[in-house]
């Protein structure tokens, strides 16, 4: 199973007022495990940078003037996702930011059914509770001390963690783990333990013997081996 995490950040809240999407990072899960392959891009906003903005991530006009636009990477991001569930947290914020910038590139938009939020996830689970990153980082023990600011693939690459354990997947591959190491004892312990087969060495002996009794046998009385025993 196919699965990509990611994150973008911005100019602003809103899409639909002028605001760009200037960094977006992806994390690939195969069967909810990162298998190495992540889409990690910033882009030239073609427009200012608002303080307070550039107080979440730290990035500038002048970090950005020169990094490419979003539609010359379009196609290299559109293949990446290919057509695997998105999961992002707050996840509608992510994919209008995304889709404006798809139609500008004029290319389709992505369907919100594709969306897994992990907000939406973590307040079913944690009703009541602080629900940002930086919070169920903590409560799951995952390291975020990198985390001095906002940046699209560092906040994929702990939303990946905090997927995993917000559906359970990890208690369940420990759990698939201890069973295999059961099962692998438990075969150690089904082992037939054989006794070993009589060599053939005797065997063939006594009845290379039996065979000489038969044949001298019929040799009659006056045979010379006969004579030769009773030392004539």
């Amino acid at each position: 199973m196919r699965e990509i995490v990611f994150d973008t950040e911005t100019t602003g809240l809103d899409p639909l007022q002028g605001d760009r999407m200037v960094e977006i990072g992806c994390i690939e899960l195969i069967n909810r495990f990162p298998s190495g392959k992540t889409f990690h891009c910033y882009f030239n906003p073609e427009r200012d940078m608002p303080e307070p903005a550039f107080k979440v991530h730290g990035l500038s006009i002048e970090f950005l003037k020169d990094k490419p636009l979003f539609s010359h990477k379009v196609e290299e991001l559109i293949e990446f996702l290919g057509d695997a569930p998105l999961i992002a947290h707050n996840a509608m914020f992510d994919l209008s930011f995304l889709n404006a910038e798809l139609e500008r590139a004029k290319k389709a938009a992505l369907a919100r059914e594709r969306l897994v939020d992990t907000l939406m996830l973590a307040r079913r689970k944690h009703p009541g509770g602080s629900n940002r990153l930086d919070d169920l980082c903590a409560r799951y023990k995952i390291d975020n001390s990198k985390r001095v600011k906002h940046g699209a693939l560092l906040d994929a690459e702990l939303l990946a963690e905090i997927y995993v354990e917000l559906i359970g997947a990890r208690q369940a591959n420990l759990g698939l783990a201890a069973s295999d190491l059961a099962a692998g004892e438990a075969r150690v312990t089904s082992i037939v333990v054989r006794t070993r087969p009589e060599p053939l060495a005797p065997r063939l002996a006594e009845e290379e013997r039996d065979a000489h009794r038969a044949f001298v046998a019929t040799l009659g009385e006056a045979a010379v081996w006969r004579k030769y025993r009773s030392g004539a």
